[in-house]
């Protein structure tokens, strides 16, 4: 049986991503796709939670403005705790590189944090920051950066 809500979470997007993952669609359909699949009930509630609040973070974050000043991110020691130095630095460095704005970096830490692991590799990064570029408009640029990042690992590990 698969336990985790990153995995949950995987299984929607790598099911439905031609699809905007809308989970109040059909949530019995779904719910009931995901158990025949191998996920514990609660793993696929705490995925729609998890889903539920990256929603209310999109809508909390149109309200704010999107300002072109740069600021500095230091992480609260929280932070550190879930994420190892080299997740920090990724994000940093997309965060430098223009990828996405203050904004999504925020949602994405805070998405992060969601989750219930202890740490979280890059790899487990990787797809948290797909996850919310894909359910971002206007983010296409980046999703499509990440998703060549992630899938191109995934095949060089294979080879």
């Amino acid at each position: 049986m698969k336990e985790n809500v990153l995995d949950v979470l995987m299984y929607l997007f790598e099911n439905y991503m031609d699809d905007e993952i809308d989970t109040k669609q059909d949530p019995d359909s779904i719910t009931t796709e995901l158990r025949e699949a191998g996920f514990a009930a609660l793993e696929i509630e705490k995925a729609f939670a998890w889903l539920e609040g990256l929603t209310n973070l999109q809508q909390t974050s149109d309200l704010k403005s999107n300002s072109s000043k740069k600021s500095v991110r230091i992480f609260a020691e929280f932070e550190k705790q879930k994420l190892n130095q080299e997740c920090m630095g990724f994000i940093l460095f997309l965060d430098n590189i223009g990828a996405f704005d203050q904004n999504i970096r925020e949602m994405i830490i805070d998405r992060v944090m969601a989750l219930e692991s202890a740490e979280i590799d890059l790899e487990q990064l990787k797809w948290v920051i797909l996850l919310v570029l894909f359910n971002q408009p206007g983010q296409e640029a980046a999703y499509t950066w990440i998703e060549d990042v992630i899938f191109e690992d995934a095949s060089s590990s294979i080879h």
